[in-house]
């Protein structure tokens, strides 16, 4: 199961970037579990300095806007 986290104060852009990553896991069928992760400190401590992130399996791949779909899939392949 892949672990993706959404970092980001819960703001829209945020909340669409998590579900662009639900829409895109379920298409390809991949085991994910995604967490949508507020806190200052967690988010910090990856050295985010513009949200909406996104770290997967523990690894930075994204921050400072909403990804496009196609990035996402790039991702989880």
């Amino acid at each position: 199961m892949r672990e993706i986290k959404v970092l980001g104060s819960g703001c829209t852009k945020c909340v669409k970037t998590a579900e662009i990553i639900t829409t895109v896991a379920n298409k390809l069928g991949v085991d994910a579990q995604i967490i949508k992760e507020t806190s200052p400190q967690a988010i910090m401590s990856y050295g985010v300095m513009r949200t909406p992130a996104v770290v997967i399996d523990e690894k930075l791949v994204h921050s400072g806007s909403i990804p496009h779909e196609q990035q996402v899939v790039e991702w989880l392949q």
